[in-house]
């Protein structure tokens, strides 16, 4: 079995790992980073959602074999202590219900901001589209990530 070396969170892990596992499974199964969940295996649903260089990816998609030498980061290492600004805000405005979708939500959130720090409604919705919600608490993401974007 093959062996990748991932750089995840800033950390170098080394797992071994048929090359067509998707990340979701590595992170999961191999490195016990639960905070990434898995929601429709297809890559629609946005649960499974983390940073690959900067951009938001849906980790259920990606291959472990297409990922070495690049910056993957998680829920567990987009703040060491929750205190991203995204984080605080979706505290502020009390954002999950049931909290299943809340760490691709965060993270999709996270690189909007990163990459427009004063998004309109229109951009908000562009960024979050696919990030599904069953709870249907959007308009609390969308009054959380405009906070965010004053922090």
């Amino acid at each position: 079995m093959p062996t990748y070396t991932l750089k995840i969170n800033g950390k170098s892990h080394t797992v071994e790992a048929d090359s067509d596992t998707p990340l979701l499974w590595i992170l999961r199964d191999h490195i016990e980073l639960l905070g990434t969940k898995y929601g429709c295996g297809i890559g629609q649903c946005g649960a499974c959602t983390v940073h690959v260089n900067g951009n938001a990816s849906r980790s259920c998609s990606l291959l472990v074999s297409q990922l070495q030498g690049m910056e993957i980061t998680t829920i567990e290492g987009l703040s060491e202590e929750g205190d991203h600004p995204v984080q605080k805000a979706w505290i502020e405005h009390d954002v999950p219900q049931c909290g299943y979708c809340q760490s691709g939500q965060i993270m999709s959130a996270a690189v909007l901001l990163k990459n427009n720090p004063n998004p309109s409604d229109k951009d908000i919705d562009a960024a979050m589209n696919g990030n599904i919600c069953r709870c249907g608490t959007y308009v609390r993401i969308k009054q959380a990530i405009k906070t965010a974007s004053k922090l």
